[in-house]
């Protein structure tokens, strides 16, 4: 029986290199990052231990083990969160399926925005609801209905995101910190069907990245109006477990919010 953490400790130690940790390369290595004996040594427990860890036949490491294993695997503060939720897992705190409403308040809010495109997902990155940007930012675009989906089975993805591999690597890092060890089963037929779609989604998801963006700038290249570096922002909601506002913004006076207003300009509310 395959093991959640067993699997992230392995893609992780193989993610990792000698030069990072300080250990000398000696010798051919087989496959890439580090030996599980190195790990073990570095993590300061028996290697015994370690491959038991990883092959599934410990499920209970201490608070002490696991913050060593996250030092020597260098996890940031989400794959390490993630790393003791893997291993200490715990009931869901929600009740029934998450509920693909959006609050009418949130819909004023975004639609509020007319010059910042606005998005409203859940944790699989369904676009729940948009405004009149968001939907012009997007448009002709097919599987825009999630932004996975769009990303990776929708080969036009490469030119909307000049930065596509970051873009790619994101999201995918995104849906494993949401995932946890006891994902939504509709979360897993996601990853089913990029899995089945898209080399380049196998290819990422079996690195095992785990991480929450909540800003950053991005690059966008629209048809119409060109390029666009925006500042991007997400906040949870608070009352619907799962929804996230996703913000977009240009600089004042920049190129980039004058492609914007031209935007709204062609794309108004209710057009």
């Amino acid at each position: 029986m395959k093991s959640p953490l067993g699997e992230f400790l392995r893609a992780r130690r193989q993610a990792v290199t000698v030069d990072e940790v300080g250990l000398p390369d000696v010798g051919r290595r087989r496959t890439p990052g580090l030996r599980r004996d190195e790990v073990a040594l570095l993590a300061g427990v028996s290697a015994d231990y370690y491959i038991r860890l990883e092959q599934g036949r410990e499920r209970h490491p201490s608070d002490q083990v696991l913050a060593a294993l996250a030092r020597v695997l260098r996890l940031n503060a989400d794959a390490t969160e993630h790393l003791y939720r893997l291993a200490n897992p715990r009931p869901s705190k929600r009740m029934g399926r998450p509920s693909a409403h959006v609050d009418r308040n949130v819909l004023r809010l975004i639609g509020s925005l007319d010059r910042m495109p606005a998005l409203v997902t859940n944790d699989r990155l369904d676009v729940l609801a948009r405004n009149a940007v968001a939907r012009a930012l997007y448009e002709g675009l097919a599987h825009t209905d999630n932004l996975l989906r769009l990303t990776f089975l929708n080969p036009e993805s490469r030119k909307l995101y000049p930065d596509w591999e970051q873009e790619a690597s994101s999201k995918v890092a995104h849906l494993r910190a949401v995932a946890g060890p006891g994902p939504d089963p509709s979360l897993l037929r996601l990853v089913e069907e990029l899995s089945r779609g898209s080399e380049d989604f196998r290819r990422i998801w079996a690195r095992h990245d785990v991480g929450t963006r909540t800003q950053e700038f991005r690059r966008i290249v629209h048809h119409e109006v060109g390029e666009l570096i925006l500042w991007h922002v997400t906040f949870s909601i608070d009352g619907s477990p799962g929804q996230r506002i996703f913000i977009a913004q240009a600089e004042p006076g920049s190129s980039s919010e004058r492609a914007l207003t031209r935007l709204s300009m062609t794309h108004p509310v209710g057009g």
